[in-house]
């Protein structure tokens, strides 16, 4: 096999002083339901399954539910009422609720990184780095919660105008396979910073550590239903982006799936407030074919 080599020579230097640690010896068994609701673990209703296969083994280690429109609908009603009360917090405290949340995140690297190995197929070390660099996201939302504001302007004639930062409502939001995780901490972490609650669905071929940062929230005091995970394939993301109670959308994947999503909003009055990121080319499921004959662990 040849050496694959990383991005830059400066960031192996920075992965190596951020990861001590290259190895874990540990067995591990997926954690069921996959759906997080109302701050806990639920099964999804849908009869269409999908397998969850490891990557670097082609191991299959369990068969997932499509969330129909049933279990979105309890997730959304969840996040809708949650917010009712959540979006009244003030910023300092619900910027504490996200400050714990990193530390956790910090204290439970190994068990995140382990699972996001098993997901992706990527290397412990890289996985290490990627939580990390989430806990310090989730912390830096954290901090700008208690500073957001409004505008104050003087105009002439001794009139003057003022803007409201207010939170929006329940965001929906799609993520991409190759970084679970963070698809999750850097789509949620802002959404709620701003008072905001969310409805997340990862991709269906990296859907466990979503959940994961479900109850890490949780044990930081995050109120139920401010942060809900629904498991499926592409119709359970059409059936979120098209309920009527998702006021923002925010997607990370390809150009494709990113068209089908505008369509799904637009239907239903959300397109001016569509947010997605759009991937032409994603080769990382080769790189992850290519390290099939290595122990990661």
């Amino acid at each position: 096999m040849k050496y694959l080599r990383p991005f830059t020579t400066i960031s192996v230097r920075h992965y190596s002083k951020s990861v001590s640690e290259q190895t874990l010896s540990k067995s591990y068994q997926v954690t069921s339901p996959l759906n997080f609701v109302l701050g806990r673990r639920v099964n999804a209703q849908g009869q269409s399954t999908f397998p969850l296969t490891a990557p670097a083994t082609g191991t299959i280690l369990r068969t997932v539910a499509n969330s129909n429109e049933q279990d979105v609908g309890e997730a959304v009603l969840a996040a809708r009422n949650s917010y009712t009360s959540w979006s009244k917090w003030t910023g300092f405290e619900r910027g504490k609720i996200l400050k714990t949340a990193a530390d956790l995140i910090r204290s439970k690297v190994d068990d995140l990184a382990y699972t996001e190995v098993l997901d992706t197929g990527k290397p412990i070390w890289e996985a290490r780095y990627d939580i990390l660099g989430c806990a310090d996201t989730i912390e830096f939302y954290g901090g700008l919660a208690g500073s957001i504001k409004g505008d104050f302007m003087q105009l002439s004639g001794g009139s003057f105008a003022y803007t409201i930062r207010e939170p929006l409502g329940v965001v929906g939001g799609i993520g991409a396979w190759n970084f679970p995780f963070q698809m999750a901490a850097w789509k949620s972490a802002p959404a709620l910073a701003c008072g905001n609650t969310m409805v997340f669905k990862p991709s269906q071929m990296t859907p466990l550590t979503a959940v994961m940062l479900g109850e890490i929230y949780q044990k930081a005091g995050l109120p139920g239903g401010c942060y809900n995970v629904v498991q499926g394939e592409g119709e359970t993301g059409q059936i979120l982006c098209s309920h009527p109670d998702i006021e923002k959308v925010t997607f990370t994947g390809s150009v494709p799936t990113g068209s089908r999503i505008m369509t799904a909003c637009a239907k239903v009055s959300k397109f001016n407030l569509l947010l997605f990121f759009l991937l032409k080319k994603i080769n990382g499921l080769c790189l992850a074919e290519q390290l099939s004959n290595l122990d990661f662990f």
